[in-house]
């Protein structure tokens, strides 16, 4: 049975492919009128999710469906799950991943973006140690206000394990100039093995650090990750994986 525009859209959301129903109805034009055959109208709607894909700098590919619930059940998942609706990006809110490595909260952080980019969201991720690094760059380039405008833009800004690396005494004033360019506009989500009450003294600047947290905790919703560490559990099973062999 032949499925109506309408009909391939809301299957397309249901797939979490909303992204593709941007130039849908141009596409169906254009093989309505001989512009095109089905599988380059098709090609262009999958190229789109690729480029956006590319564009976000997301490294990898993530799903929640892959992600092992079962091992920590002391993980947020609920809130975790109402994040996936992605209705807090809608509102323009945000979230801190907060708790010690290995607990998954870059797998859920890339998840999620890679959710929104497959919905039609505009999405950036950075780990922090390279986000501060490209801010350098694009200044030294004279390319600093384009670099910032990209930042400010996108609709998700994941900045991704903060305080991993040693960050230069700048690292402040750069994170405070990017929150505020978004306060209230887009919504972010930032990992952190830190807890913030750390943040100032890492830092390095109370005075920035201060109103950069009123702006980030305002609309941010704080996700305490706690329990097992994944990473524990996979070096485990390698080390007993080579004893097996020896």
């Amino acid at each position: 049975m032949t499925m109506t525009l309408p009909e391939l859209e809301r299957a397309l959301r249901a797939l979490r492919l909303s992204g593709m129903t941007a130039t849908l109805e141009a596409r169906a034009l254009q093989v309505a009128h001989h512009e095109m055959d089905f599988i380059e109208a098709f090609s262009g709607l999958v190229r789109l999710l690729e480029r956006r894909f590319s564009q976000s700098g997301l490294p990898e590919r993530k799903d929640l469906k892959d992600f092992d619930w079962h091992y920590n059940p002391r993980l947020p998942k609920r809130d975790i799950l109402e994040f996936a609706t992605l209705k807090f990006i809608d509102a323009h809110e945000g979230a801190l991943f907060i708790g010690p490595p290995g607990l998954g909260k870059s797998h859920i952080a890339k998840a999620l973006a890679q959710l929104a980019v497959s919905r039609g969201y505009k999405v950036l991720y950075r780990e922090a140690h390279q986000l501060i690094d490209d801010i350098h760059e694009a200044r030294e380039l004279g390319e600093l206000r384009k670099y910032r405008q990209q930042l400010s833009n996108a609709e998700l800004l994941v900045i991704d394990d903060l305080f991993l690396r040693k960050l230069p005494s700048t690292a402040g004033e750069e994170l405070a100039d990017v929150i505020m360019s978004r306060y209230e506009k887009h919504s972010m989500i930032i990992t952190s093995n830190r807890p913030v009450d750390d943040w100032g003294k890492l830092l390095g600047d109370v005075v920035v650090v201060t109103p950069l947290l009123d702006r980030l905790m305002h609309h941010a919703h704080l996700l305490k990750f706690e329990g097992k560490s994944w990473r524990l559990k996979e070096a485990a099973t390698r080390v007993a994986k080579r004893s097996k062999t020896v």
